[in-house]
């Protein structure tokens, strides 16, 4: 290390925070300069060993404020077994978190395997082989794994549980609850949720010790390097406008969003139909799918890529020039997430939405949480593609036929 390179750690605010020389020096070399304020609220804690709750969205820096406590606490006493334990909900996410493991513990001797299903375990069982010290797991494979006497988790001293919230709406809140009476009472927990619903309450109560509390507040602003706009349009028109919007030929990588599984794989099936290469990734497709259709994107070989909420938590690619919101969010922090994708380290970037009449009160939740209006293009007229379709004309009422004679008489009892 250079006397340079030693006075820059010296006074690095993640030194401050408690974090070793190679910690703080793998956070220098990625060029973060000033920690977050999840990292700033969470890793004092961590690293004294306290059990930690935090609620923090994706986007906020939580992956490192419990990696780089846990790569510090197991560099600390360097046993040859597995003793961190980091559980994630979605295969893209675990390999997401892998990636960084391995990136912050760049100078330190830590070994680490991820475990995800999807694909074939006879990698995962060669990088257990090597005695890692810490696993990054989704729950499923986790278990199968653990069935085989491939994994033993009794010397676990360090867990994560990480997006909460998607665990139990995905439905593993019993493959959870399965892992962690396997491992030791005696450990420290962290615990990251994005919402607190009372179910996700319970569960942190049920893992954790007097644990600290800390909240982020869900990012309500958008970078201001990204052009937004929204285009008033009727459902049924929506694929076509696409269409037009990503003929742009100075478009070099663009994320289209829709709201279903089923809806990302018709639209990228009818865009190739139109001559327009694209690909789909969503929670449906198989891990190879997925990643092959990610290393595509990231080559530039496919220009476009049309994607759900959930699998784009695991998409971190530079260079994306357009977001496209082809279906509103239904909550309106995925907008803010969505467009995050663009106009990334200073880089201009746009961000398109598609507003149909049943969209209006998304859009209307989007405006109110970024506290600004969003500009209106195209020539559509917003009242006839947003507002509520005009209720059907009543019936006239038909004439009574006259009778031909004297009907009957009807009495009241």
């Amino acid at each position: 290390m250079t006397p340079e390179l030693a006075a820059a750690l010296a006074v690095s605010p993640f030194t401050k925070l408690g974090l070793s020389a190679p910690l703080a020096r793998a956070v220098f070399e990625e060029h973060y300069t000033e920690p977050s304020p999840v990292q700033i609220e969470v890793i004092p804690h961590a690293l004294q060993g306290r059990d930690v709750v935090a609620c923090a969205q994706t986007g906020t820096g939580k992956t490192a404020a419990f990696v780089l406590p846990m790569l510090q606490h197991l560099a600390a006493t360097n046993a040859p077994c597995i003793r961190g334990l980091i559980l994630t909900p979605t295969r893209e996410l675990a390999a997401q978190v892998a990636d960084r493991v391995h990136v912050y513990g760049h100078h330190l001797d830590i070994r680490h395997a991820v475990i995800y299903g999807g694909v074939s375990q006879y990698r995962q069982e060669i990088a257990l082989r090597s005695s890692p010290h810490l696993i990054v797991a989704t729950p499923g494979r986790l278990l199968d794994l653990i069935q085989q006497r491939l994994i033993d988790l009794a010397g676990i001293t360090h867990f994560v549980l990480d997006e909460a919230d998607r665990m139990l709406d995905m439905g593993f809140v019993q493959d959870v609850r399965r892992i962690v009476a396997m491992i030791p009472a005696v450990r420290q927990t962290l615990f990251f949720s994005a919402t607190m619903p009372p179910a996700v309450e319970s569960l942190a109560r049920n893992m954790l010790i007097d644990p600290v509390r800390v909240r982020i507040s869900p990012a309500t602003t958008t970078a201001p390097t990204v052009t937004q706009s929204v285009v008033f349009v009727a459902k049924a028109d929506k694929r076509a406008l696409l269409e037009e919007v990503l003929r742009d030929e100075t478009i070099h990588r663009a994320l289209v969003f829709t709201r279903t599984k089923h809806g990302a794989n018709r639209l990228s099936e009818q865009l190739d139909r139109a001559g327009i290469g694209s690909a789909a990734i969503h929670g449906n497709k198989t891990q190879g799918a997925r990643e092959r259709a990610l290393d595509s994107f990231r080559r530039g070989a496919t220009r476009v890529l049309v994607a759900t909420d959930v699998a784009a938590r695991g998409i971190d690619v530079e260079g994306i020039s357009l977001v496209v919101n082809f279906d509103l969010p239904n909550v309106a922090e995925s907008y803010v997430h969505r467009i995050g994708r663009t106009g990334r380290a200073g880089a201009a970037g746009r961000a398109i939405s598609f507003c149909d009449r049943d969209e209006r009160a998304f859009l209307a939740d989007i405006e109110r949480l970024i506290r600004h209006r969003l500009p209106v293009t195209g020539n559509q007229d917003p009242v006839e593609a947003a507002a509520p379709p005009s209720p059907p004309p009543r019936p006239r009422p038909r004439p009574m036929p006259a009778r031909s004679g004297p009907g009957p008489r009807f009495r009241c009892a």
